[in-house]
C-alpha cells in the first residue's frame, strides 16, 4: 500500500509534470461548490485546484491581464481545523499561459464556519471569509475579498448546496463596486464513494449590469465526486453559456489524504 508521504509527493509530482506539458476574463483559482465538508479540530487538510481553459478568449481583458485560451491553473489550498467548526485556509496562486509562460501570481488566506448540525437535521449553513492579494497577471485590483454564504441539503443520495458569493476589491485605480454570484450543486449518488452531478456558477453582476445574465459570466458543469484509495475527487467538463465565458474548462479538485 502507498504510503501518506509518497501519495503526497507523487501527487505534487504529476501537478508539476502537467503545468510545463500544457500550451496555457481565465477560470478562477478554484471552481468549487462550497459543502459542510471539515477536516476536524487540529488537523491539516490539503486540495490541489487543476483547471484548464481547452477554448475561451483569446485576447487578455485588460492591459497586462493573461488570456485565457489554454491557461492551466493550478491553486494548492492548505487549511487546518481550529475547532470542529472553524476552520483556516491559506490558497497560492499559479498558472501557466499559451506562450508557455509560468507564474505564482498572488495568495489569499480564508476562514470558514459551518454551523453545528443536530442530529437528524438534513440541512446545514455556514460562511467562508476570503481575503486575498493578487498579481496584475489575475486582477487590475491587487487587494480583493469575497465573503461566501453556505446552504446544503442532504437526504437518502440526493446533496445539494447553494452558494451566495458577494465579491469586492479592496484597493486599485478604479476598483469596481461589489458583485454577486450564485453557484449551485446537485448531486445523486450511485455508489458509496461515487455521485455524479451538475453545477452551475452565476455571476448576477454589480449594480451597473446586475441581472444582465448575456452581460456576465454564466457556466454549467457535469460532475463526479469520486473517493479513492483515500483521496478525494472532484472532476468536472464546464461549458460557458454567455459571451464573457470560457468556452470549454476541464477541472480537477484533488483532496490529499494526510496522517
Amino acid at each position: 500500500m502507498t504510503s501518506y508521504p509518497n501519495a503526497l509527493r507523487a501527487c505534487f509530482a504529476a501537478s508539476l509534470l502537467w503545468l510545463p506539458s500544457l500550451p496555457a476574463a481565465s477560470a478562477p483559482e478554484e471552481i468549487q461548490v462550497y459543502q459542510d465538508d471539515s477536516v476536524g479540530a487540529g488537523r491539516f487538510g490539503l486540495d490541489l485546484h487543476n483547471s484548464y481553459v481547452v477554448s475561451g478568449a483569446q485576447t487578455a481583458d485588460y492591459s497586462g491581464g493573461v488570456a485565457p485560451n489554454h491557461q492551466y491553473r493550478l491553486t494548492p489550498e492548505f487549511y487546518y481545523g481550529l475547532t470542529s467548526n472553524i476552520e483556516l485556509g491559506l490558497y497560492v496562486l499559479a498558472d501557466r499561459d499559451a506562450s508557455g509562460q509560468t507564474a505564482i501570481g498572488g495568495e489569499k488566506v480564508r476562514i470558514k464556519y459551518i454551523a453545528p448540525r443536530p442530529e437528524g437535521r438534513d440541512w446545514y449553513w455556514g460562511v467562508n471569509l476570503e481575503v486575498g492579494r493578487v498579481g496584475a497577471r489575475y486582477d487590475q485590483n491587487p487587494w480583493n475579498t469575497e465573503l461566501k454564504g453556505i446552504w446544503g441539503w442532504r437526504r437518502g443520495r440526493w446533496d445539494v448546496a447553494v452558494n451566495a458569493n458577494v465579491d469586492a476589491a479592496l484597493s486599485g485605480r478604479k476598483p469596481p463596486p461589489p458583485s454577486l454570484e450564485i453557484t449551485t450543486k446537485v448531486g445523486y449518488r450511485t455508489a458509496p464513494n461515487l455521485s455524479f452531478g451538475v453545477e452551475t456558477f452565476n455571476t448576477l453582476g454589480d449594480r451597473r449590469n446586475f441581472g444582465r445574465f448575456s452581460q456576465n459570466e454564466q457556466s454549467i458543469y457535469a460532475v463526479s465526486d469520486v473517493k479513492l484509495r483515500g483521496f478525494d475527487l472532484n472532476l468536472g467538463v464546464g461549458r460557458g453559456l454567455t459571451a464573457p465565458s470560457d468556452h470549454w474548462v476541464v477541472k480537477a479538485v484533488i483532496g490529499v489524504p494526510l496522517p
